[in-house]
């Protein structure tokens, strides 16, 4: 892994290039190759920061606290043959003996509700992204990678196909 590494990070090792004027007219100096351009090629950091970074844009979103509760309902205890679920009282529709409040049951709260609270955003440490940063410019430098087809989508075994 670590050879691999080693040969991924001298990719782009060209020391000088040419520079291009407006007119298409090459220069007469090649200049050398500014340093980020040959920065160690990371794929596994930038995919890293790429992920966390999205999700700094996401909004909390959460259910109703009230949701699947907002019903008057009670166990109707053992010694009937049915679930001890809570049951909707009353009688002449319906709803009245139907389960209430379980995550089981139709109408009832879900389980583990979600909350605004959640972990919705992450930090990433200021280095980490200057590394990605340099680690995805010294790939746009290496013409292999640049032109190379992008990667087959996987197969699902378990879409249609």
């Amino acid at each position: 892994h670590r050879e691999e590494r080693r040969k991924q990070e001298k990719m782009a090792s060209r020391p000088v290039v040419s520079v291009y004027s407006q007119s298409k007219e090459r220069t007469t100096v090649p200049l050398a190759m500014p340093a980020v351009f040959v920065s160690p090629i990371r794929p596994d950091l930038v995919q890293f920061v790429h992920t966390n970074m999205n999700k700094n844009h996401r909004q909390a979103y959460a259910v109703s606290s009230k949701a699947g509760h907002q019903c008057a309902a009670a166990s109707w205890g053992t010694g009937r043959a049915v679930a001890r679920i809570p049951r909707v009282h009353g009688s002449g529709t319906h709803r009245a003996g139907q389960g209430a409040f379980g995550n089981m049951c139709r109408g009832g709260r879900m389980f583990a509700p979600t909350k605004t609270w959640r972990r919705w955003h992450r930090k990433i440490n200021v280095n980490q992204r200057r590394y990605a940063v340099a680690s995805a410019l010294a790939a746009s430098a290496v013409p292999a990678l640049v032109m190379a087809p992008p990667p087959p989508p996987k197969k699902n075994p378990t879409a249609p196909p």
